[in-house]
C-alpha cells in the first residue's frame, strides 16, 4: 500500500515537472517596449558593459543622482520619484543585467557581479561626485561601492538595504513569497515552480513588498511579469536567489565607508529592528530615517516622503 502511494506521488511530481516544461515552452517572448508608460517622452538608452547591453535612462539637470532598483524589479520602480527628482538632479537609472530589459547573460548572479556591473556603468557614463541611491540590493550595492572607494560616489542613500536574513528576507513578505522563495532554493523543485509562474502569484508577492497594495501601478505589475517571460530570465533569477545569502557579507565592509550616508527604512520593511540597528551601527556617521506606513518597495509605497528625504540630503 505504501509502495503504491509512493509511486503515485512520484508520478504526480514527474507530471508536474513535465507540465512546467510545457508551460515554459508555450510562453511568448515579450518585445521590449519602445517607450516608458509613465514617461513616454523620456528616451530609453542602452550601453554595453563587458558585452552586455544595459537599458538605462538619463533625465533632468543638476548634480548626478544614480538610482538602483531592487532584485526582480527594474528602473521603473522609481517612476513616481523621477519626475520630481529630475528638477534637482541629473538622474541616471539602469536595469541590472538579468533585470528589466537589459541582457540576460549566463553567469553567476552574485553580489560581486552586480557591484561590478554598476561600477562599470558609472565609469561608462563618466559620472563624478554622485549621490547613489538604491533600494533593497540597490542600497547594498551603493554601500559596497562607497566602502570600496569608487571615485564617482560622493554620498549614499541606502533604502531598505538587503543585508540580513541570509537572503531570505523576502520570505517575510507573505505566505506566497515564503512558499515560492523557499522552494526556489531546492534543485528541480525551484525550477519547476519558476516555470509555472503566473501573473496572479507574482502580483501577490509584489503586494507583500508594500504597505498599501494600491500603490502598485497596474502597468508596473504587467511589465515586470512580461520581463519574467523573457528567455533565460527565470534561470537567472533562480541563480540570484541561490546566491542571495552572500548579500549579508556586505556588512563586513561598511566600516570602510567615509562618505555621508543616509539610511532609510520603511517601518513595515521586511527587516527586523535589530537587523536595521546592526546595519546602522556599522556605517560610520550614518543618518537614519524611518518612513511610516512604508514597506520594502518604498519608491512605490511612499514616493513623496522618500523624494523629500533624498532632496534634503543630496541637493546642493
Amino acid at each position: 500500500m505504501i509502495g503504491t502511494s509512493l509511486i503515485i506521488v512520484v508520478l504526480a511530481l514527474a507530471g508536474l515537472v513535465l507540465i512546467s516544461f510545457a508551460a515554459e515552452a508555450m510562453r511568448t517572448e515579450p518585445k521590449a517596449p519602445t517607450f516608458l508608460t509613465w514617461a513616454p517622452d523620456l528616451a530609453i538608452q542602452t550601453v554595453r558593459i563587458d558585452g552586455i547591453s544595459l537599458r538605462y535612462i538619463r533625465t533632468g539637470a543638476g548634480p548626478p543622482l544614480v538610482l538602483l532598483h531592487t532584485l526582480r524589479t527594474q528602473l521603473d520602480i522609481f517612476q513616481k520619484m523621477i519626475p520630481e527628482l529630475a528638477k534637482a538632479f541629473t538622474v541616471y537609472a539602469p536595469d541590472y543585467p538579468g533585470h528589466g530589459w537589459s541582457d540576460i547573460p549566463r553567469t553567476d548572479y552574485s553580489p560581486a557581479f552586480f557591484v561590478e556591473s554598476v561600477s562599470k556603468f558609472l565609469d561608462s557614463q563618466r559620472i563624478e561626485k554622485a549621490t547613489v541611491a538604491g533600494v533593497s540590493i540597490g542600497g547594498t550595492i551603493a554601500l559596497l561601492l562607497a566602502a570600496r572607494r569608487h571615485p564617482a560616489v560622493a554620498r549614499v542613500v541606502a533604502i531598505n538595504p538587503y543585508d540580513y536574513a541570509r537572503g531570505l528576507g523576502i520570505t517575510r513578505a507573505n505566505f506566497v513569497a515564503w512558499l515560492i522563495f523557499s522552494a526556489a532554493r531546492l534543485p528541480v523543485v525551484g525550477e519547476t515552480f519558476m516555470r509555472l509562474r503566473n501573473p496572479l502569484v507574482e502580483s501577490q508577492i509584489m503586494a507583500g513588498g508594500v504597505a498599501d497594495p494600491a500603490s502598485l501601478p497596474p502597468s508596473f505589475l504587467r511589465e515586470t511579469y512580461a520581463v519574467g517571460c523573457r528567455r533565460g530570465h527565470y534561470r537567472a533569477f533562480l541563480n540570484l536567489i541561490r546566491h542571495a545569502d552572500q548579500w549579508d557579507d556586505a556588512k563586513a565592509e561598511y566600516a570602510k565607508i567615509t562618505v555621508p550616508v543616509l539610511l532609510i527604512y520603511g517601518d513595515k520593511d521586511w527587516s527586523h529592528e535589530a537587523e536595521r540597528r546592526s546595519t546602522f551601527e556599522k556605517i560610520p556617521g550614518a543618518r537614519l530615517e524611518v518612513i511610516s506606513n512604508g514597506g520594502h518597495f518604498l519608491p512605490l509605497d511612499r514616493p513623496q516622503e522618500l523624494t523629500e528625504l533624498v532632496i534634503r540630503f543630496a541637493a546642493p
